[in-house]
């Protein structure tokens, strides 16, 4: 029982124990960083801001590569999203085909509109947000997005993203003020995401009532 409440404890606070991975496993180290921000793909509740942060930390002490990780996080990330994108494109035509009550077709026309319109800035900024980037791969699947323009930008903000929180440890992990208000750091980001969308819904509404007057 306590292996596996360790474990527990070890894959939910893992940005707690980045020192003792690397005084433990050495280069190794690397490796499970890259796994545990793969699974975080699909485990929303695993704290990847954090752990990324903390990384940032260590990196800044000469005991991780920052390039080394920027890389390794996003490609994990990427790979990851890749995975949630194909799995969108794959279940979509089938089953937004009118058969599943709640499943309607308008509504997938209706996910196809907004990313086409939203979907570069949607991929991009909801890295912030822990729910809201599991799902948005997936939508952009069903929205039958090209993987190649889909790329684009969700590497975009795959890399923005990581480095953020990479060399925002790198550059400020070991001020006290900020090791001690990151959450509010994080609902800042959120709000101006949030403050974005809801322009640019307002000004898609504008423009649709301008062509729908002419």
């Amino acid at each position: 029982m306590e292996i596996i409440r360790f474990l527990i404890d070890l894959a939910l606070h893992l940005d707690e124990h980045v020192g003792t991975l690397v005084e433990n496993f050495g280069g190794w180290a690397y490796g499970i960083l890259f796994l545990a921000l793969l699974l975080e793909t699909w485990v929303v509740f695993l704290p990847s801001r954090t752990l990324i942060f903390a990384t940032g930390t260590f990196a800044a002490q000469g005991v991780l590569n920052p390039f080394g990780l920027l890389f390794l996080f996003a490609v994990a990330a990427a790979l990851g999203d890749t995975i949630n994108y194909w799995i969108g494109a794959y279940i979509g035509p089938r089953a937004f085909t009118g058969k599943i009550k709640y499943l309607k077709k308008e509504y997938l026309e209706q996910t196809r509109d907004f990313y086409d319109e939203h979907g570069g800035k949607t991929l991009i900024f909801a890295r912030f947000i822990p729910i809201i980037k599991t799902f948005a791969p997936v939508l952009a699947g069903i929205g039958t997005w090209s993987y190649s323009r889909y790329l684009v930008y969700n590497l975009a903000g795959i890399i923005f993203w990581v480095s953020v929180f990479l060399f925002g440890g790198y550059f400020f992990g070991s001020i006290p003020f900020v090791q001690d208000n990151f959450d509010i750091v994080m609902i800042a980001v959120i709000m101006l995401y949030v403050a974005i969308m809801a322009v640019e819904f307002l000004r898609s509404r504008q423009k649709g009532s301008a062509n729908n007057a002419s």
